[in-house]
């Protein structure tokens, strides 16, 4: 193999993982399944995808060793093939919203809808997260919940949120955090709850923006 043939073929293999990651759908894919492993059936209600083209989505997914997949009993559940994918995520997200005005301009006029929701930065949560005069809920999923959460949040997901406002108080601020910041049940919790008469904010991060505060400052 001479140079010419070595660039040609490496680079061709470098854009494997490029091709993969041109359909919005397969990153959406990627950014739900880093919360936790899930099936082709509950992938496909989260994206609103039919459950055939969702799996062809996910095999391309596959192709590019980007994802695997276990069977259990009748499901097959899918999940990110290492901790590196949620890094590359992560760098898409952080250059879109340095280089694509859009981006931010989107973010703020549906998750933060145009400033009217109280919105609280993640290392501001973490210098008062021990005062005790908030309470912290995480409305994902419970099984994204039990996949790993923040420290000292009520698992309370956005589809059973109705049953447990009784039981929480109003003489204390209640924060909702979900997926990130763009996860959009965070701002949906917060705009049920202040109709119902609570203080609430919703958290600018989710689960892997907390992990990698924690992993900068631990060292």
């Amino acid at each position: 193999m001479d140079k010419r043939t070595f660039k040609n073929s490496i680079y061709n293999e470098f854009t494997r993982i490029g091709k993969v990651l041109s359909s919005p759908k397969r990153l959406e894919l990627l950014d739900l399944l880093s919360q936790s492993p899930k099936s082709v059936e509950t992938l496909s209600n989260e994206t609103k995808m039919s459950t055939a083209n969702t799996s062809k989505h996910l095999q391309a997914l596959l192709d590019g060793r980007l994802v695997d997949y276990r069977k259990e009993k009748n499901f097959v559940i899918y999940y990110l093939a290492n901790q590196k994918v949620i890094d590359l995520l992560f760098s898409i997200k952080g250059i879109a919203e340095e280089q694509i005005a859009e981006v931010n301009l989107l973010r703020e006029e549906f998750i933060g809808r145009n400033n009217e929701l109280d919105t609280i930065k993640l290392e501001d949560w973490m210098n008062r997260k021990e005062n005790g005069n908030h309470i912290l809920i995480d409305v994902r999923p419970q099984s994204e919940y039990m996949n790993g959460h923040l420290d000292g949040a009520l698992s309370i997901p956005m589809d059973e949120i109705n049953d447990y406002l009784k039981n929480l108080p109003k003489d204390k601020e209640v924060i909702a955090y979900c997926r990130g910041p763009y996860c959009v049940y965070a701002t949906e919790a917060v705009e049920l709850l202040q109709s119902e008469g609570y203080q609430a904010a919703r958290l600018d991060a989710g689960i892997h923006e907390w992990n990698q505060y924690q992993d900068q400052y631990s060292h």
